[in-house]
């Protein structure tokens, strides 16, 4: 189904391309034929350059203004081969005005130049593959952030949909380089891909990758062969919403107020307490030190919970003594402010995903 849609759309799109070659062409043949019957009058009449081509102009036209001179036979019978000439090109060229305006060509081409002027303003933003029903959650928690994002699907139906919401959204298939590069893949930090079928995520992800290697890349997967499969093709993260689902229905059963309160943490609803992400660059201030030395705790009140090394070791709980390193991910909980105040201490260049909502 995915593949039949996105052949009617690059059919559509080659439609579209066709009908301004026609129109081009078009327009090169009346241009062509004004300059031939020009030079035409004045080698054959010997009439100067304005009388000329105001003899072609109101031949063409069939205006019906007299002769500018008068005409010779073979002034009369190139004029009468003028006027079968003009009448093809300009019969042509109305019917292909009148085929772009049934078909909406002018709407079209307004609309691929807005689009194509939002998308070069993105930068450092996130594509969303795939506006179904995981893709209208991830937009719904980026929106509530104020993360910059794009969601692509081949369905103008969900197109649309997600234009009512207020999102950035482009009609195209997300499997394609050349749909990629519209949304500037190249500019992204991170590639979503909640596509309905695991190929088509597997693909996704590896041209993402090709395109720009940098980017982050999270999958959707069906089954654990199709994890497997989707790391090995380069995702940075492969969820797969029935194992997921299954792993949190049973730690609600089991665990239920450790549920609560990581829920509450990661979804907002605990108004208190936020986690939040922070990447230390080269301008760190506290590069070499050690947390104690550093005393975040004792500055900010926030709590850190982990540090992701660079090579990718984690540091659970992680004691007074352990260093700080460049490249060093802290993971990180406390209250809107504390989080604010050890952002502003630590000064990152990177933060993940974006500072706490409601801020």
């Amino acid at each position: 189904m995915g593949k039949s849609r996105s052949l009617s759309l690059i059919q559509l799109d080659q439609k579209y391309q066709n009908l301004h070659s026609d129109l081009t062409l078009g327009l090169l043949a009346l241009v062509s034929l004004i300059l031939f019957g020009t030079l035409g009058y004045q080698w054959l009449e010997g009439w100067s350059s304005i009388d000329s081509l105001f003899m072609t102009v109101i031949t063409l036209t069939t205006i019906g203004f007299g002769e500018t001179h008068p005409l010779d036979d073979r002034g009369r019978i190139f004029t009468m081969v003028l006027i079968g000439l003009g009448i093809v090109i300009i019969t042509y060229i109305g019917n292909k005005f009148t085929q772009a305006l049934v078909e909406g060509y002018f709407q079209k081409t307004i609309q691929v130049t807005r689009q194509r002027k939002i998308m070069e303003s993105l930068n450092n933003h996130y594509i969303i593959c795939g506006f179904g029903r995981a893709g209208r959650q991830v937009t719904s928690e980026f929106a509530a952030e104020g993360v910059p994002f794009v969601v692509v699907d081949t369905s103008l139906e969900q197109i649309e949909i997600a234009e009512e919401l207020g999102y950035k959204a482009i009609q195209g298939d997300a499997t394609l380089d050349h749909d990629l590069l519209k949304v500037g893949i190249e500019r992204a930090v991170c590639l979503i891909c909640t596509l309905p079928s695991d190929a088509e995520n597997l693909y996704t992800v590896m041209s993402a990758k090709t395109l720009n290697p940098q980017i982050r890349a999270i999958a959707r997967a069906s089954n654990e062969e199709a994890i497997k499969k989707m790391r090995r093709g380069g995702a940075d993260e492969v969820v797969s919403p029935y194992i997921t689902g299954g792993k949190r229905m049973a730690a609600a059963a089991l665990r239920p107020q450790v549920m609560d309160f990581m829920d509450g943490i990661l979804s907002g609803k605990n108004r208190s307490y936020y986690i939040e992400e922070f990447r230390l660059d080269a301008n760190c201030p506290y590069l070499g030190q050690s947390l104690q030395e550093a005393r975040m705790r004792s500055k900010t009140g926030a709590l850190v919970l982990a540090i992701r090394r660079y090579d990718g070791e984690l540091i659970g709980g992680p004691s007074a003594e352990t260093l700080i390193q460049t490249g060093d991910v802290f993971i990180c909980m406390g209250t809107p402010e504390q989080l604010r105040e050890l952002n502003q201490l630590l000064s990152p260049t990177n933060q993940l995903p974006r500072t706490p909502r409601n801020i």
